[in-house]
């Protein structure tokens, strides 16, 4: 039978449809609905209770009935491109950046951002990013401080930490929400507002080969400071502090190799 594997690969893609989104996709024909139906639940619990427990204030937010319709239109109408289930997170947040207003009901305009602050705390906790070569008592002005790869600076339209079922902001406000995320050694993951001139220090450090000294002078020019001696030392002891959290490891080896 020379047509069995394209018959069987139909049969597959014609099955995996229907479990997807029965309503518009018919199964293939003898198969007993009775069995089919334990399928479409299995599959689709299986990735409601994944995506609800990496998103439980996006669920809380929109209810049950809207959290299972979201979930729905993902699970029937998006392709992921990772056979992971620790990717279907960053999967769910492509899935509604590329939503827009395509369907009757916008989404709320903050719901990815929302979606992506609560991807965030999984991301760092399962996250193998190797530490780089680094001087942890390194001089932070002479020397070049190196980030942490577990510390993230983040930047959002909304206010992403407030949002949940008695906060639903309908415009954004006029200042960015600015955090900084980081896992410590015991891998708990910890988040704090940040000021704009910490979130430029963060995201210069992330750029630049350059001495802390450099950055610092750098961002002084950036934010026209009168003072370029006192912002210096002021940003040196900034940088002492946030070695001292773990968001800087230290000085860059790397650079002096």
């Amino acid at each position: 039978m020379p047509h069995a594997p394209e018959q069987l690969r139909q049969q597959q893609l014609q099955l995996a449809s229907h479990l997807r989104d029965p309503a518009r996709h018919a199964a293939p024909a003898g198969l007993e609905d009775r069995r089919l139906a334990i399928y479409r639940s299995l599959f689709f619990n299986n990735i409601e209770a994944l995506l609800a427990g990496n998103f439980p204030v996006i669920r809380k937010t929109l209810g049950e009935a809207g959290w299972q319709q979201l979930v729905r239109a993902f699970y029937a109408d998006y392709r992921c491109h990772t056979p992971l289930f620790t990717e279907i997170g960053r999967e769910f947040i492509q899935f509604l950046q590329q939503r827009g207003e395509q369907q009757p009901a916008p989404d709320p305009e903050w719901l990815a951002e929302l979606a992506h602050y609560e991807w965030v705390e999984l991301a760092l906790q399962i996250s193998d990013e190797p530490t780089p070569a680094h001087d942890p008592d390194g001089d932070l002005l002479a020397g070049t401080p190196l980030l942490s790869p577990t510390a993230w600076a983040l930047a959002y339209r909304w206010p992403v930490q407030q949002i949940g079922p008695d906060f639903q902001p309908t415009q954004a406000p006029a200042a960015p929400t600015l955090l900084l995320v980081r896992r410590d050694a015991d891998y708990r993951i910890h988040f704090a507002a940040i000021s704009a001139l910490v979130y430029r220090l963060l995201e210069l450090l992330g750029e630049d080969q350059r001495s802390g000294r450099e950055l610092l002078e750098q961002l002084a020019t950036e934010a026209a400071s009168e003072d370029l001696a006192s912002f210096v030392r002021d940003g040196g002891a900034m940088l002492e502090q946030l070695r001292q959290q773990g968001t800087l490891l230290g000085t860059d080896d790397r650079s002096s190799a």
